[in-house]
């Protein structure tokens, strides 16, 4: 999961950038960057850490230009802590080619070989986001007409892409004097939107992962990217279209709506907070079943995904909400951050309880999701500590049982503490009294009763059915090794920040 912008404006998108940028912090906290074009000539910064921590006054100076994208990073493929590794990616030829990308690619190592083998371009890390824009810049090459792109061999070059790569993919790029290209694999597993801005000079066009991006930079939606669709803005703002995939079917990760979005985003045409409520109407239906509901004092949210989840379970069963849970918003997301160690660290240092709230009552603590089990047994010992008599416990989502390989960082199922455990299992494990799972069939509906045009989603982790259709045992025993035989490491330079000003003389 990462967050992506691409800008094209009548006037200097650097602030633009950088504001989408903060407004898309949730989707990756680990690195950020961004890359302008000002005529040949692409500026580019990026390094460590946030946002606000990356760029500097200095740095927003060196980015001047009309046009961009921007980036910010949460590692799923390669170190955590190789910042070699942060986007945007470049390469300097056929056209000089700017890339950032969201989502994650499942036959990297086989296009690797062949980039090695046949298209002859050398892969300098180990991130799929660099093979990605080789084989795009492979395509480009390929299609165009001597030293010279046209729309017709852009989205050729896209289609191309689709052929030959597998998984999720979100992408923005920008090909030096030509524009800005945005595609999205043929699935949509991870989401794009664009909109638009009318200036006195023009129109201005802004591509992004969330909508919320374009709400609050004064964007007008016009409609999500589809799935194999490629939408090109060239230097003269004429926005182009073209579907370049053969047999697309939409099936959106359905974890964006648990989990990975802003709550006031709209992600296919759907809301996500509607969702959301959506998914605490269905849950309250299961915890009336499997709970004594009228044992239950109090229902309190884990701040703040579940919260829309929590107010809707508790209005439908008719016990009052509070909020138990103080949040410290200068912690980041705990499910995102590298390494068991920091995740259960930071849960301390992000929570802290409401004393009265517990004290004396039987309480109902409602989360989006369980994934390693870590929030949610620190959690349960610290509504104890407070005073609970009981601790039942509700995720608005399914048991995650199963390794998500298009972008989000679950790729062991050693780390899931549902894998191999029973519901019953699972409480006791997190120190629960009781536990109420989301019905997966339930989470779908949650969806497909606010849009018609949804009705296959990407629920791999929850039901271990990967869409793409390449995903064997044997791939997931792959990854699991590496990983586990790849421990992560820090860089010994504390990876600086990178500047870099490129000339490029679009032949």
């Amino acid at each position: 999961m990462c967050g992506i912008l691409g800008v094209v404006a009548t006037s200097p998108v650097n602030q633009l950038l950088y504001d989408g940028l903060m407004v898309l912090q949730h989707r990756g906290q680990d690195a950020a960057g961004i890359a302008t074009a000002e005529g040949n000539t692409f500026h580019m910064h990026k390094g460590p850490g946030l946002v606000r921590d990356v760029f500097r006054t200095r740095n927003m100076r060196a980015l001047p230009g009309n046009i961009g994208i921007g980036h910010v990073r949460y590692p799923t493929a390669g170190s955590a802590y190789n910042f070699a590794e942060a986007q945007p990616f470049y390469v300097n030829s056929p056209f000089g080619i700017v890339l950032g990308h969201n989502g994650n690619l499942t036959n990297t190592q086989q296009l690797q070989e062949e980039m090695f083998r046949l298209d002859r371009r050398h892969i300098n890390t180990n991130s799929d986001s660099e093979v990605l824009l080789n084989v795009l810049a492979h395509e480009l090459q390929a299609a165009a007409h001597g030293y010279e792109l046209d729309v017709d061999s852009i989205f050729q070059a896209v289609a191309g892409v689709h052929r030959r790569c597998r998984g999720a993919y979100a992408v923005v790029v920008l090909i030096a004097g030509y524009g800005l290209l945005a595609f999205r694999d043929p699935h949509g597993i991870r989401p794009l939107v664009f909109g638009t801005h009318e200036t006195p000079e023009g129109t201005e066009f802004l591509i992004s992962s969330e909508s919320v991006a374009l709400d609050t930079l004064g964007f007008r939606v016009e409609r999500d990217v589809e799935p194999g669709e490629a939408i090109f803005v060239d230097l003269n703002h004429q926005l182009h279209a073209r579907q370049c995939a053969q047999q697309p079917v939409y099936s959106p990760c359905i974890f964006e709506y648990v989990y990975l979005a802003r709550p006031d985003s709209v992600i296919d045409g759907v809301s996500v907070y509607e969702t959301r409520l959506r998914m605490g109407q269905h849950l309250a239906e299961k915890v009336r079943r499997n709970l004594p509901v009228d044992e239950i004092d109090v229902v309190i949210p884990i701040p703040d995904s579940s919260r829309p989840s929590a107010m809707e379970l508790a209005q439908t069963l008719g016990i009052p909400y509070r909020e138990g849970f103080v949040k410290n918003r200068y912690i980041g997301r705990t499910f995102i951050m590298p390494g068991q160690s920091t995740r259960k660290k930071s849960v301390r240092q992000k929570l802290n309880t409401v004393g009265e709230e517990f004290r004396g009552k039987r309480v109902l603590l409602v989360d989006d999701s369980i994934v390693r089990g870590t929030t949610s047994r620190e959690i349960v010992e610290m509504a104890r500590a407070a005073g609970a008599l009981k601790v039942y416990f509700a995720s608005a989502a399914p048991p995650v049982r199963y390794p998500n390989v298009y972008g989000i960082d679950m790729p062991t199922r050693g780390e899931l503490i549902a894998t191999g455990r029973s519901d019953e299992e699972i409480a006791g494990e997190i120190g629960a009294d009781a536990l109420v799972y989301q019905d997966i069939e339930a989470l779908k509906t949650s969806v497909r009763e606010l849009s018609d045009r949804l009705s296959s989603f990407d629920a791999s982790c929850f039901d271990g059915c990967y869409i793409t259709g390449d995903v064997s045992p044997e791939y997931l025993d792959e990854i699991e090794a590496a990983r586990n035989g790849s421990p992560k490491k820090a860089s010994e330079d504390g990876g600086a920040s990178q500047q870099m000003h490129l000339n490029l003389m679009a032949e």
